[in-house]
């Protein structure tokens, strides 16, 4: 049977950033990356688990040209900042899998569906490495500033991917994991309804419903500087 890794979406609030260029270097790119290393991820983990769909159809790749959706990965990120909305939404192309290639398709699923969010938090965590090296190392100066606030957005941004992706509904990558613990027909019955389910996330976001992110987002965001801050200051 072949399948899908859900689609990588995002929300959360703008930054209040005045230059049309500073805020696509500081919240689009982040989130590009991470969408493209989040769905890489996806693929690596299925190409370790018996399956090299990703990689034949040449997805298994930082290059955001085979993981661009150009309405959820360019379209709507780029108005969303040029906007001024509250609220800043994406997403990428979902990595093909083909379950039949897995050894055990039911385990399988649950560690590839699992390995994006992972992936974000991965990231994040270098990120949250990275900048207190940058504020506790670097003397002060006219690009630690800047460089902060870019790996704090890139810390954000990846918080966000991982938190939001594992809501555990289909078609998130949270869905999948879920069904590991799920029995199979009721596994079967949530991915046939996936596309109203999908919908319905949509509208989710844009109305604001899902901003109770943030809790965990900040909670977590807070936890890794204050780690390495600890580390680092002794």
């Amino acid at each position: 049977m072949a399948g899908h890794c859900s689609r990588s979406c995002l929300a959360f609030l703008d930054m209040d950033i005045v230059d049309l260029g500073a805020k696509i270097a500081l919240i689009y790119v982040p989130f590009l990356f991470a969408l493209c290393f989040h769905e890489f991820a996806h693929g690596y983990v299925a190409k370790m688990r018996g399956d090299n769909t990703a990689q034949v159809m040449g997805r298994l790749s930082l290059n955001p040209m085979v993981h661009v959706d150009w309405l959820g990965t360019v379209i709507l990120p780029l108005i969303s900042i040029a906007s001024n909305l509250n609220i800043f939404f994406g997403w990428a192309k979902p990595v093909p899998v083909n379950e039949r290639n897995l050894k055990n398709p039911r385990s399988d699923m649950f560690w590839i569906a699992l390995a994006g969010p992972l992936s974000n938090m991965l990231l994040a965590t270098i990120g949250a490495l990275v900048v207190t090296l940058v504020a506790t190392q670097m003397k002060m100066s006219d690009i630690q500033r800047p460089m902060a606030m870019l790996l704090s957005q890139f810390i954000l941004t990846n918080l966000f991917l991982a938190i939001f992706n594992l809501i555990p509904i289909h078609p998130l990558d949270g869905g999948k994991v879920l069904a590991r613990f799920l029995p199979v027909s009721w596994n079967h019955k949530l991915e046939q309804h996936e596309q109203q389910l999908g919908i319905l996330l949509l509208i989710l976001m844009i109305s604001g419903a899902l901003r109770f992110m943030v809790f965990p987002v900040m909670f977590l965001y807070g936890f890794l500087l204050n780690f390495f801050g600890a580390i680092f200051n002794g």
